[in-house]
């Protein structure tokens, strides 16, 4: 507590003193857009909350990149929003978020989606909604960052090491979406719907925080 006296916590999109996110650069998250991208076309609907550019880049970064993990919590706020206006049958929900590559989530502190999963849960049980995170999905050793990679690439990139994990299941019955920071071609969300639906498990709408192209 006297250290966050002595040295304020500074907005991560425009560096005001005070809190990690002002609500002039939370308003960069506005209504949600749906998305479309080739390779997830025609196995579930992919939404976002903003461009990946300016403030919403900057604060995504700042949250992923440069150990701001008191953004979780704004960013979770956003996502929460977002999730209850999704076209999703019922008032459950399952989180499952897109995996990290393991050696990037030990930089970076953890798997950064499932920690805005589990904000935006948070916010969804306080506001009285049945939700669950199940981190149900995994990449294996050799996957390559995807940074600089064109669509073909990507889906190599993942072939064979994007895999379902039993002990993170979604529970039966309730309506699950695929969340994760960035959509850029679309291969990641289409090999997430793809290891699901191969286990039986069917996406109702993948959510991202930015859309980049």
């Amino acid at each position: 507590m006297l250290l966050d006296l002595l040295i304020p916590a500074r907005c991560a999109g425009c560096g005001a003193r005070g809190v990690p996110c002002c609500d002039r650069c939370a308003a960069v998250w506005g209504s949600v857009s749906e998305v479309v991208r080739v390779p997830v076309a025609g196995l579930a609907r992919v939404f976002a909350l903003s461009r990946y550019r300016g403030v919403g880049r900057r604060l995504l970064i700042a949250f992923k990149e440069r150990g701001r993990r008191d953004l979780a919590v704004p960013l979770g706020l956003a996502l929460a929003r977002a999730l209850v206006v999704l076209p999703v049958p019922g008032a459950a929900l399952c989180l499952v978020p897109a995996p990290s590559r393991r050696s990037a989530a030990r930089v970076r502190g953890g798997p950064h989606v499932e920690l805005l999963a589990a904000a935006a849960a948070s916010v969804l049980a306080g506001w009285g909604f049945e939700v669950a995170v199940a981190p149900a999905l995994e990449l294996a050793g050799g996957a390559r960052d995807a940074v600089g990679l064109d669509r073909a690439a990507r889906a190599a990139n993942l072939a064979g090491r994007l895999r379902f994990r039993e002990a993170g299941r979604p529970p039966p019955g309730m309506p699950v979406v695929v969340l994760d920071d960035v959509i850029t071609t679309g291969a990641t969300a289409a090999a997430c719907v793809r290891a699901l639906a191969a286990e039986g498990i069917e996406v109702a709408a993948v959510l991202t925080l930015l859309a980049a192209g």
